[in-house]
């Protein structure tokens, strides 16, 4: 029943769309989506270290669909919405079994000098680095995105209030969430929106870029609390140059964290608690894409994390350092279908081997189709 309700929900509203569409000229509203697919071959996939051979979502993009729309309003100003969910091509279920749209959901109003957005959405650093600064617009697979998912926050926050303005090739952009998952609950959690306490479970940061010919450079900050106030503090640069068919990118964020989010995101293996032990990690990062020709494009990339104050196994902080090398080839059969092949490599040392769920390194290879819609 719940599905059927699901699905007559998403039927209601896209039907609702084009009616929209039709019922004003000032007015559009666009569906539209990702279809990708991979088969992957993963090592060390257990305690065990046995292989596994699996389908699963896209390497560098989740399969969505979603809906976005504008109204004229007259004077420059429009107004606009997003809903966005991802949807697990492999066995047709919602990639957030909480969230119908859990990749957006927000409306908002621009002009000339920026927009303003309301609800769920990307954090400012997220929107950096999926459009510009990653060279794999973080990646799908946690085996090549977990660096800029642990040390961005988790990169979406619920309750969001977001502004968004670009100054002759300046981009100022600034976020403050009331209470960054309301999944998560609790004193550890991070639902905020506590009476009497507003600064518990909150967020907020702060982003800058700037393009100049061939080259994009970019800074920012951002804070997220629990519902403790413990907090994870980052800080982040990047930048990336263009000449001919490639391009050059080079990245770092910096954590602090006392929330715990961190070593329970990243641990494969069992851990105790680590509230309040002020884990932090220094995270550069670097890659190259080419177009070799037309129809193909080749990616390398390049992610390190050294990391202190950690969660072991056994209870106690210590050090440690992961890597993962990532190779990507991508071949375009259309301007909307193109097929893939992708491998990577992880290591991990010191505490960072509860990371990965066997030894301490782990390979990864697999092919898979996209479909833009």
């Amino acid at each position: 029943m719940k599905q059927t309700s699901t699905f007559a929900a998403i039927a209601g509203g896209v039907a609702l769309a084009f009616a929209c569409q039709h019922a004003a000229a000032q007015s559009s509203v666009t569906l539209w989506g990702v279809a990708d697919v991979s088969i992957r071959y993963l090592t060390n996939a257990n305690a065990n270290n046995d292989g596994k051979v699996f389908m699963t979502n896209g390497a560098v993009t989740n399969s969505r669909f979603g809906m976005y729309g504008t109204e004229d309003l007259g004077g420059g100003m429009k107004a606009l919405f997003k809903l966005e969910s991802g949807v697990n091509l492999q066995d047709g279920s919602m990639a957030d079994s909480g969230r119908l749209f859990n990749r957006a959901a927000y409306v908002g109003l621009s002009n000339p000098w920026g927009t303003l957005t309301l609800g769920r959405q990307k954090t400012p650093l997220f929107d950096l680095l999926s459009d510009t600064y990653d060279p794999l617009t973080v990646g799908n697979y946690f085996e090549n995105a977990w660096l800029p998912v642990a040390l961005g926050a988790g990169l979406y926050a619920d309750n969001m209030v977001k502004y968004t303005g670009t100054f002759s090739g300046l981009t100022v952009s600034t976020m403050y969430s009331f209470g960054t998952n309301y999944e998560s609950t609790g004193a550890n959690g991070f639902s905020g929106q506590i009476p009497g306490s507003p600064g518990k479970g909150n967020a907020y940061g702060i982003s800058l870029s700037y393009v100049t010919g061939p080259l994009s450079i970019a800074g920012g900050f951002q804070q997220n609390s629990d519902n403790s106030a413990r907090k994870q503090t980052i800080f982040h640069a990047n930048a990336v140059y263009a000449f001919g068919p490639a391009k050059v990118y080079a990245g770092y964020l910096h954590s602090k964290d006392d929330t715990g989010f961190v070593d329970s995101l990243l641990a494969q293996q069992a851990i105790p608690s680590s509230k309040g032990t002020g884990r932090v990690d220094d995270g550069p990062f670097a890659g190259v894409s080419w177009q070799v020709s037309s129809p193909l494009t080749v990616t390398g990339a390049f992610y390190y994390d050294h990391m202190r104050n950690a969660m072991t196994a056994d209870g106690s902080l210590a050090s440690g350092n992961r890597y993962a090398i990532v190779g990507l080839a991508e071949y375009a059969l259309s301007k909307r279908t193109e097929v893939y092949g992708t491998v990577d490599f992880n290591k991990a040392t010191g505490a960072a081997t509860v990371e990965l769920p066997g030894r301490n390194n782990q390979t990864g290879v697999a092919i898979g189709l996209r479909n833009i819609f």
